[in-house]
């Protein structure tokens, strides 16, 4: 075969030999980026909160934050995201007498609200 019956064959395979029969055959899947209570926001609380927040509230806590129903309750009723991300030493932040948390765990906190706070 010359060179211009090759050319004219890849051509014409390249043209006719693709198809497409839905737009499935183009998308790449995402994968998931959300934000979960479990691998997530479990290890913040735990690490952070669970001293004054632990099965017996301490320390002047009022609520438990040890279960993945009472940190969404938290979230939703009792405002724990305005008292994680109040200033270092202002009234109300949270942790108490503490350090503020670092913005990367307070924003993924945040994300895991808007994300559906899913378990």
């Amino acid at each position: 075969m010359n060179k211009i019956h090759y050319l004219i064959f890849s051509t014409l395979f390249f043209i006719f030999g693709c198809s497409n029969h839905s737009e499935d055959d183009l998308t790449i899947p995402l994968t998931s980026n959300t934000t979960k209570y479990i691998q997530n926001i479990k290890p913040i609380i735990d690490n952070n909160c669970v001293a004054c927040h632990g099965t017996t509230p301490s320390a002047g806590a009022q609520t438990s934050l040890v279960t993945y129903n009472q940190v969404k309750l938290s979230v939703l009723n009792n405002g724990l995201i305005d008292r994680i991300s109040r200033a270092q030493g202002a009234s109300g932040m949270m942790p108490y007498q503490g350090t503020r948390l670092p913005q990367s765990s307070i924003d993924l906190i945040i994300d895991w609200n808007t994300d559906g706070l899913l378990e």
